[in-house]
């Protein structure tokens, strides 16, 4: 068992103000595997304290010196990388595999893409009589959730360095220990005092704290949209910009002139039950044409009855949910399905074989599911698939925009055909057949999935103010 109880706060390792402990558990086995801290209002004051001060020198840093920074943190952040893969795998389960080839990989491409960004970013340039200079905003507040940990903390902290602002962080209280980890890479790689802090706590006492604290410029949010909606509320009084990329219920069109169906559906099925569905981005409902539905349900049944679950130490393509409320919300959103009339074609809300320990989904599909059925309307974030039928190209279009979300979308289909229907989707990212790995394209959501947008040119935009220095004409 590990405990790490003490705040990272001005460059230093210090106990927080209260006695409260919250326990993390490994959502495998369901054992304890350590505590932190439950920091207090305090606690948030004295970190965005030594942020604002700090923020006094680092805000006057040349983009030259943050190049410089940033490649040392690279340099740390390889360093740790067995660290990483082990702490993720065992605070939120992700299978070693995945936590190798994605969670923490994630983490180390956000800042690689953020440096090379920044390298030909203009912070100043002349238009006309006047001149546009961009300035860092400032402190700014970040809260980032517990299923992609290190994707959503590093592509929030490396806008931040690159920019020249300060930073208080408050990781999920579920999977807090690579944050902690991520201090230790940012004391080594020499980030000064009180530009990065780290306070562990609950959403309703320190999320709260920091998101109404007078001296943060800025809050940073990734999570569900009622969680976001109360960040809003408590950053409006003090009229701080928020920057918000919260929940999805994404579309993956496949159009008749998909080239190969099966790899299409299979393909879509295993992007759903990546990080056992966990992804605000996952394409949850899959829309298919009457005329190659029932295939598209039989590649789907087969793709789900394949998808191994398991210790996410060994040879298993899924874990399990991350904590016990998760799991058993998805379980319940499984139920609803066959309650409200979808067909279950594979899956369920019973445990895997094998699975009796430990918070396990079976990877799940429904067909003959409507768009007015709860399992196609909220957010399961869980493995569960919705194989919804369409007639015509229209009502596809038609169904992918009616939903709340507009986070991300997909399209199966001809490359032409496929790109006019993206432009007709009401979302901030659509993926054609696969898309290109590694991309540093913006992400962000429409309508309810929020607003701003994060990684490359577009994260760094959103921590600068923008000043107009205007000169007399002749």
């Amino acid at each position: 068992m590990k405990d790490r109880l003490e705040f990272y706060i001005n460059g230093q390792w210090v106990e927080s103000e209260s006695d409260e402990r919250i326990e993390v558990e490994n959502p495998a086995t369901e054992e304890v595997i350590g505590h932190v801290s439950a920091g207090t209002k305090g606690d948030i004051d004295l970190a965005v304290q030594a942020a604002s001060e700090a923020f006094k020198t680092f805000g006057n840093t040349s983009k030259e010196e943050r190049i410089d920074l940033l490649k040392k943190i690279i340099t740390e952040y390889e360093n740790r990388t067995e660290d990483f893969i082990k702490t993720i795998s065992e605070e939120m389960g992700s299978p070693i595999w995945l936590s190798t080839a994605a969670q923490v990989t994630t983490g180390l491409r956000n800042f690689q893409e953020t440096l090379e960004a920044l390298e030909s970013y203009e912070f100043e340039k002349l238009e006309g009589t006047f001149t546009i200079i961009k300035e860092p905003i400032g402190v700014v507040g970040m809260i980032t959730p517990w299923n992609w940990p290190m994707n959503q903390i590093t592509t929030k902290v490396s806008s931040a360095i690159a920019t020249g602002c300060t930073m208080v962080l408050k990781p999920s209280e579920i999977s807090p220990f690579c944050a902690m980890l991520l201090a230790e890479v940012f004391d080594a790689a020499g980030v000064p005092a009180g530009v990065f802090n780290v306070v562990n706590g609950y959403g309703p006492t320190v999320g709260a704290a920091l998101s109404e604290h007078p001296k943060v410029d800025m809050m940073s949010f990734t999570g569900s949209t009622r969680a976001g909606i109360a960040v809003a509320q408590a950053s409006a009084p003090t009229v701080k910009r928020v920057q918000q990329e919260l929940g999805g219920k994404s579309a993956n069109i496949i159009l008749d002139d998909v080239a190969d169906i099966e790899k299409a559906v299979k393909g879509g099925a295993g992007h759903c039950f990546l990080n056992s569905g966990q992804s605000c981005n996952a394409p949850t409902r899959m829309l298919v044409s009457s005329t190659n539905y029932d295939k598209a349900v039989e590649v789907a049944v087969a793709a789900a009855n394949k998808t191994t679950v398991g210790d996410p130490n060994g040879e298993f393509r899924m874990g399990p949910i991350a904590n016990k409320a998760q799991y058993e919300k998805v379980v319940r959103m499984i139920e609803i399905g066959i309650e409200e009339g979808a067909t279950l074609v594979a899956g369920g809300p019973d445990k895997p074989e094998g699975c009796d320990k430990g918070y396990f989904v079976k990877p799940t599909v429904f067909a003959n599911v409507t768009n007015d059925m709860t399992i196609a309307r909220e957010e399961i974030f869980g493995p569960v698939l919705s194989i919804i039928k369409y007639e015509t190209e229209e009502e596809a279009i038609a169904i992918a925009n009616d939903t709340e979300f507009g986070l991300a979308g997909y399209i199966q289909g001809e490359l032409s055909h496929a790109q006019e229907v993206a432009k007709k989707i009401r979302a901030g990212q659509i993926t054609i057949n696969g898309g290109a790995r590694g991309s540093s394209a913006p992400f962000g959501g429409y309508k309810t999935s929020g607003n701003g947008r994060e990684h490359g040119v577009h994260g760094i935009d959103e921590c600068l103010e923008t000043k107009a220095v205007i000169i007399p004409v002749g």
